[in-house]
């Protein structure tokens, strides 16, 4: 029997990770929108954004079912989105190149880097991380 999880998203522990990516994509925005004018800032979004989306769809799969008889349909879940995360960021990125005029490829990989790095230093955000 699968447990599914109830929960909304912005209740789950790792909302406020996909807070800080949208913050660090932003930011991203603005300082290339401030450095190199409007086409680096608008790429630099849709670089971050290319990032978060996926995040967002893997973290709705992933975390729909919880406790230890719902094991398999975890794993299948966890497994589907990660499937799903991939796909989604090659049709954006294919979306981005095709549909985007102008688009600034190195602010647009930045965006997309910094909030890949943002979801890779998680532990260095959560409160109570262990420090040596």
């Amino acid at each position: 029997m699968n447990i599914r999880n109830k929960l909304p998203l912005y209740r789950l522990a790792v909302f406020p990770l996909l807070q800080w990516q949208l913050v660090v994509s932003l930011v991203t925005a603005l300082v290339a929108w401030g450095w190199k004018g409007p086409q680096a800032g608008y790429s630099a979004l849709l670089g971050g954004m290319i990032a978060l989306l996926p995040n967002v769809y893997f973290t709705y799969k992933a975390f729909r079912y919880f406790g230890a008889r719902s094991v398999k349909a975890i794993v299948q879940s966890f497994w589907s989105g990660a499937m799903g995360k991939l796909i989604l960021t090659a049709a954006l990125f294919a979306l981005v190149f095709a549909g985007v005029e102008q688009v600034s490829v190195p602010a647009l990989f930045v965006g997309y880097v910094l909030v890949l790095c943002t979801a890779a230093s998680a532990l260095l955000l959560v409160k109570g991380f262990p420090r040596h």
